[in-house]
């Protein structure tokens, strides 16, 4: 068995936490899949800012060839106790740990609105009216793996149950990743790229590339079939910025060990996050083809922070 001794996660951290006092203190759980077959993918993410008052709903049902299913909302108030339930203005999610570490749910349904093509996110179109569903379960495929510096954790799963989209009812069987942090999260004041792949020999890579000026930190894993877990040391993303600052193609470089993935987005779910001061960026956030030199492809989840360092707070 790999030694995480340094890395482990307490089953007692699948629970919310209190708050600390800063005003951009955030609670937040992301989940996310790929169905095995490619066709369907998506995210949802619970974002909890008590001391602003709010809880952010940002989430994405997306595929190729499909429209962007939107269901976004950053005003929802935050629920009391220790639940993750959104239950005003048309929301009713629940999302609950039903086994720590083992499994969580995803269940409810939300307005949300469609998308010819991505970039429409930023320029705030109106959209077309409809709504999404869910009824699914990550199950944990791997370890559940605690970050050295930061209250974080990330835990590879495969997922399971059905997306609907307005009428359209769709099967998921595939993979994905949920992680859930805690602490101050100021989006607007510096850049990341995260990812997380499912390889198709079953290795899982994670890797985010924090983008400090003057201070680059790499964080995350290789999760190997045999049950082997190696902490990433270093990472390096590099993209080329097409429409509207949306990745067309990159690569990755993880040490230790060199594993090079080449980065094939395949279908964009962005946001244009806006802080209370005034700042804004944007977050192309992608279901993506990851293919290794040694001839191994996956597919995961990969997003990118872009603020605009030109604006300042006011």
């Amino acid at each position: 068995m790999p030694d995480l001794s340094s890395h482990p996660v307490d089953p007692d951290d699948e629970q919310r936490h209190l708050p600390g006092t800063e005003m951009l203190w955030n609670e937040s759980y992301y989940l996310d899949f790929v169905s095995d077959d490619g066709a369907v993918a998506g995210y949802a993410r619970i974002g909890l800012y008590p001391n602003l008052g709010v809880t952010w709903w940002t989430t994405m049902v997306v595929g190729p060839g499909r429209p962007v299913t939107a269901s976004v909302a950053y005003d929802l108030p935050v629920g009391e106790g220790t639940g993750l339930v959104l239950g005003a203005q048309g929301y009713d999610i629940t999302c609950s740990v039903e086994e720590p570490l083992d499994v969580m749910t995803l269940r409810g349904t939300a307005p949300a609105v469609g998308y010819a093509e991505p970039t429409a996110v930023y320029r705030g179109e109106a959209g077309d009216p409809t709504s999404v569903g869910f009824d699914l379960s990550w199950s944990t495929d791997g370890v559940p793996y605690h970050y050295d510096i930061t209250t974080r954790y990330e835990v590879p799963c495969l997922v399971g149950g059905t997306v609907s989209v307005g009428d359209e009812m769709l099967a998921v069987e595939g993979h994905g990743q949920r992680d859930h942090s805690w602490g101050v999260r100021d989006w607007w004041d510096f850049g990341w790229c995260w990812m997380a792949a499912r390889l198709d020999d079953g290795t899982r890579v994670h890797a985010a590339d924090i983008r400090i000026p003057g201070h680059p930190v790499a964080f995350g894993y290789l999760q190997h079939p045999d049950g082997e877990v190696h902490p990433v040391e270093a990472v390096e993303v590099t993209e080329v910025l097409g429409d509207e600052g949306l990745p067309s193609t990159g690569s990755i470089r993880i040490e230790p060990g060199g594993l090079e993935l080449g980065i094939q987005p395949l279908a964009f779910g962005p946001l244009l996050l806006v802080a209370p001061d005034g700042r804004s960026t944007r977050f192309p956030r992608a279901v993506a083809r990851f293919t290794c030199r040694d001839g191994r492809a996956g597919t995961g989840w990969i997003e990118w922070n872009q603020p605009d360092l030109s604006v300042t707070a006011r």
